[in-house]
């Protein structure tokens, strides 16, 4: 099985930068299980299509405006993906709608397109994230790490706990 968990986002952007602080918060929080990487594709566009390439199972880590209170998290799977970063509400995700249209041309999407999105409740400059996503990294890791296990991965727990 190969997987490819990716963190999206803008770290200058308060909570834009939701989807690479949570892959950094699942590295302090869990083991890597063997046939999975993590990828920090930060606000990168087309250029990650060659990290797609042969993967059994896509996970994206960003934020999302579903309408739900700030922090709430969401998880769509297939065609709902594409569709949501139709609809952007950031720059970089243009290039991860770029990304998976031309994955999808090119026979390079993964069979399995799961996303987990946190919404934000800030996108202003500024290098810390809201409380309301903060206090929520460590629910959107776990479920991220409950989604790895439904596909038959161990992911252990680190000895250390993650605020």
């Amino acid at each position: 099985m190969n997987t490819l968990v990716l963190g999206i986002g803008n770290l200058l952007l308060q909570d834009e930068g939701a989807g690479v602080r949570a892959l950094d918060v699942f590295e302090r929080k869990y083991g890597t299980p063997d046939g999975v990487e993590l990828l920090d594709g930060g606000t990168s566009g087309i250029e990650l299509l060659q990290h797609l390439q042969g993967r059994d199972h896509l996970i994206i880590l960003d934020v999302v405006k579903s309408g739900n209170p700030p922090g709430a998290i969401v998880r769509l799977e297939g065609d709902e993906v594409p569709a949501l970063f139709r609809k952007k509400i950031s720059p970089h995700q243009l290039g991860i709608s770029d990304v998976l249209a031309a994955a999808h041309l090119t026979d390079s999407m993964p069979g399995n397109v799961i996303l987990f999105g946190i919404e934000p409740q800030s996108m202003d400059t500024g290098l810390e994230m809201s409380d309301a996503v903060g206090r929520n990294m460590g629910e959107l890791v776990d479920q991220v790490a409950r989604e790895l296990v439904s596909l038959g991965l161990d992911v252990p727990a680190r000895v250390t706990t993650v605020p």
